[in-house]
């Protein structure tokens, strides 16, 4: 068993075993389908749960590995990570199955984990029509997400990336609302002329590498080492493609249009995946990809700035048209700009406590917005709308829900004690110290937070008893506790003691920070030292 959690086997098993998972549900039926999917997602949480005890956050890949056309003297990964495999898939293109995790990857599996037993549970009674397609969309979906987090191959990373947007496209488009079509066509739109982009990039540094080693590889650690012969212009261009599919994903404003509109369509589990992970892959391909394979774009004043303003843009600009919104679900899709606007500033700030910060406010917000949206999708299933004026005094006829849903508001704002407390704090003082002016403006964000989120709630359950439909609806059930109870006891655990996660994330967290600010140094000296940046810790 310790060799299985030490090895690439744990990291392949969560990888396609959902998939293998979605096979089986579509041939279980509409009428088992859903036993199908909520054991294979317990099972996938269950097996990944060790890796929080089994993860050594400073070991290393040391072992030799043969990843494709490694530059002489890197056979071994030097990085904080582990469970690495590099078997031939494609060897004639240097396409090799090669994963890997760290401590930044090791959370964004886990929360994907977790999630998804408990999205099988809420669409345990909302989703009537099609389960087996739907149930089979969800589990393939995992796939994808998890492969994202752990891929070293960049041909393997695009694959996945791609495999996640056909299940998100169908499960807004088939099980949405009204306007689903209109919802995930969106989606697909601006995601997919973000991916394009990206792989032009992908396939010159394919051909970059080639040309450099003479062998032909999309590993991951040799386009690090190849970054050392990109000229200032081509690493702009390189960073400009990664950095806007990335953007799109996360959604940085004022690529955010999609995401209101895919939140208000898509079904409950639809929204709680997209806000709890696939958001999250945009900010893990920033951390991941885009600054570490062009460092020295990265490390320029243009694009710090410019991420810095466009996250700050989001923070408030995101809290104003909340806080305006009638409907409560388009009301909490918009704090997910906010929040990952704060994610922004961190990654940007190019030290530890803004990293680490962004890091866990990317965990917090994949607790807490995930819950609204239960719970927004609980409500939905008793009153069929999501319009705050049909709703009002619900504390007085189903007070557990109000409680949760206060809880849940609570942990969004960032209030002392819950997870988001701590991240913010963290990405403000991180910010603080490269950006003085910028952590002032993005506090505003805290308040402004306030300001959108306190209203909702008095106006859902504390204003004057409304219709009598809601005075007849019934409390939350056992099923729907079950499915909120760990997300509140994981909010709280973060609010009060979030050391065990900063201490697995640090090792990688620095490493970042450690390429950036040699990145940063070459920049400020001048092209004659872009040879430099290659040489840094990779």
């Amino acid at each position: 068993m310790e060799s299985f959690y030490h090895s690439h086997a744990i990291l392949t098993f969560l990888i396609f075993f959902p998939l293998v998972g979605a096979v089986a549900a579509f041939l279980a039926g509409d009428r088992n389908a859903r036993q199908v999917a909520l054991w294979v997602g317990i099972i996938e949480f269950l097996v990944s749960l060790p890796l929080l005890w089994t993860f050594d956050a400073t070991g290393t890949c040391a072992q030799p590995m043969q990843f494709g056309a490694m530059v002489p003297g890197q056979e071994t990964i030097n990085a904080p990570m582990q469970n690495c495999v590099a078997a031939a898939w494609i060897p004639d293109w240097g396409i090799f199955y090669r994963i890997g995790m760290d401590g930044i990857s090791l959370y964004m599996v886990l929360l994907t984990t977790l999630l998804l037993p408990l999205m099988v549970l809420g669409s345990w009674t909302y989703i009537r029509d099609r389960q087996k397609w739907f149930y089979a969309m969800l589990l393939a979906l995992t796939t994808g997400v998890v492969g994202v987090f752990v891929s070293l191959d960049m041909f393997l990373f695009y694959v996945f990336w791609e495999m996640m947007l056909i299940p998100m496209y169908f499960l807004i488009g088939i099980w949405g609302g009204k306007e689903r079509i209109y919802a995930s066509v969106k989606f697909f739109l601006y995601t997919a002329s973000g991916s394009l982009l990206m792989l032009v990039a992908i396939l010159y540094l394919f051909f970059k590498t080639q040309q450099v080693h003479g062998v032909p590889s999309f590993s991951y650690y040799d386009f690090l080492q190849t970054n050392g012969m990109l000229s200032p212009r081509e690493q702009g261009f390189l960073f400009l493609a990664f950095a806007l599919a990335f953007a799109i994903k996360v959604p940085v404003f004022p690529f955010h249009t999609w995401l209101p509109h895919a939140h208000v369509q898509a079904p409950t589990a639809g929204s709680v995946i997209l806000a709890g992970v696939l958001l999250k892959m945009g900010t893990y391909g920033f951390i991941r990809f885009a600054m570490p394979l062009f460092p020295l774009a990265s490390a320029s004043d243009t694009v710090i700035m410019t991420a810095l303003v466009l996250g700050l843009i989001g923070i408030i600009y995101a809290a104003m048209v909340a806080a305006v919104q009638p409907n409560a679900k388009r009301l909490v899709a918009y704090t997910s700009v906010a929040h990952l606007g704060f994610v922004i500033l961190g990654i940007f700030a190019f030290n530890l406590q803004g990293v680490q910060g962004a890091l866990l406010v990317m965990i917090g917000h994949g607790l807490s917005t995930p819950m609204l949206f239960f719970l927004l999708g609980m409500l939905y299933e008793r009153r069929h709308s999501y319009e705050l004026v049909d709703f009002g005094g619900l504390a007085a006829s189903i007070p557990v829900f109000a409680v949760m849903l206060v809880f849940a508001a609570m942990a969004s704002v960032g209030l002392p004690g819950t997870a988001g407390f701590f991240s913010e704090f963290l990405v403000l003082l991180g910010t603080f110290r490269s950006h003085p002016y910028v952590a002032l403006i993005a506090s505003t964000g805290v308040i402004f937070a306030a300001y959108y989120m306190l209203p909702m709630v008095q106006k859902t359950v504390f204003n004057a008893l409304g219709s009598r439909a809601n005075r007849d609806i019934p409390d939350l059930n056992a099923r729907e506790i079950l499915i909120l109870a760990p997300l509140v006891a994981l909010i709280v655990y973060l609010g009060l003691y979030p050391k065990p996660v900063l201490d697995r994330m640090q090792p990688a967290a620095q490493h970042l920070v450690s390429s950036m600010e040699s990145a940063r140094a070459a920049y400020l000296a001048g092209p004659g030292t872009l040879g430099n940046v290659a040489s840094a810790p990779q």
